[in-house]
């Protein structure tokens, strides 16, 4: 898969909206085709499954999908291969992809289970009033 990266070329610029389209699919059957890879390379079977990261691609995607002006649309097709190119060619460490592609901007999911048994009254005012 790395080798096609490397041949890769992002093209000027989409002359219409429907061209545009049209890369922004390929882009997505690309970073598809390139999860196994990634999976593979950061050793990710234990945390993802390659279902939850082709919908995490298709959601950042569908995120910008009120962009209408061709050359926006292509500068963030540039920004996408370029974050792909990062993953294949291992620039990112596994927390990273973690991070940012797992765990998502929502941040850590809490533990639900039964934390603060033995804990004072006085901390759990404090953690209470200072982190909610």
């Amino acid at each position: 898969m790395a080798h096609l990266m490397k041949n890769l070329k992002v093209p000027p610029n989409s002359t219409s909206r429907e061209e545009a389209r049209k890369r922004t699919f390929d882009f997505f059957r690309l970073a598809c085709r390139s999860i196994p890879n990634i999976m593979e390379i950061y050793n990710l079977d234990d945390v993802v499954t390659p279902s939850q990261l082709r919908s995490t691609v298709a959601s950042e995607i569908r995120k910008n999908a009120h962009v209408t002006n061709p050359k926006v649309i292509d500068m963030l097709l540039f920004k996408g291969m370029e974050e792909l190119k990062n993953f294949v060619d291992h620039a990112k460490q596994r927390h990273h992809v973690i991070g940012q592609y797992v765990v998502g901007r929502k941040g850590l999911v809490q533990d639900l289970g039964p934390k603060d048994e033995g804990i004072s009254n006085f901390l759990k005012n404090f953690y209470s009033s200072n982190y909610s």
